[in-house]
């Protein structure tokens, strides 16, 4: 009799059929960790770096600007003071130099009463005696840097001639000084006042 060969059973020799994950043990498992989350959500809870800024970042720059003030106004201050001891110093110069001259003008005045006092003596006397106050008054103003101009015979020079008269003068050449009426003192930008003259007349 002949025999067939049984077919295998694939139902309980199949190693490769997969098994329900609501069947497998939960022993001997290790359980996954949770995917990061991705979308809206991450983006809305991690914060911006541009949107949140430290508050020690404000304070920082408040102090700077509260030092800066500080160093304007202390620098205003110390212009201030600066600018009123430059002037106390100037007045205290000016004073100064004001004393300097009237001290020098003191024996000037001194000779004058002098003078005054010896009235009844001769004329002659008395004219010498204020030809040479004058003199001395001449000396103290070229010795503060005003030298006495009254020339004549000199060419015109209007940065030290003021024309009060132009005269006809044949002994004279035309544009020079014929006659000083007033003395002028001192010399370019330290003139107190130009001497007052008289001019030949230009044919």
């Amino acid at each position: 009799m002949p025999t067939h060969p049984k077919e295998p059973d694939h139902a309980a020799s199949d190693p490769a059929e997969p098994v329900p994950e609501a069947e497998r043990s939960p022993q001997g498992t290790v359980p996954r960790p949770d995917p990061p989350p991705s979308g809206p959500e991450a983006a809305h809870d991690e914060p911006e770096p541009d949107a949140v800024r430290p508050e020690s970042a404000d304070d920082e720059y408040a102090t700077a600007v509260q030092e800066l003030e500080d160093r304007w106004r202390r620098a205003l201050a110390d212009l201030d003071n600066l600018r009123k001891r430059h002037a106390r110093e100037l007045e205290r110069e000016r004073a100064a130099e004001r004393s300097r001259t009237a001290a020098a003008f003191l024996p000037v005045i001194d000779n004058l009463e002098l003078a005054l006092n010896h009235a009844d003596a001769a004329p002659g006397a008395i004219v010498e005696g204020i030809r040479a106050v004058r003199d001395q008054a001449v000396n103290v103003l070229e010795l503060l840097g005003y030298p006495r101009h009254a020339e004549t015979g000199v060419a015109f020079d209007p940065a030290r001639h003021e024309v009060v008269g132009v005269v006809q003068d044949p002994d004279a050449p035309p544009g020079t000084v014929v006659e000083v009426l007033r003395p002028g003192y001192g010399d370019g930008e330290r003139q107190l006042r130009a001497a007052a003259v008289t001019v030949a007349k230009r044919e």
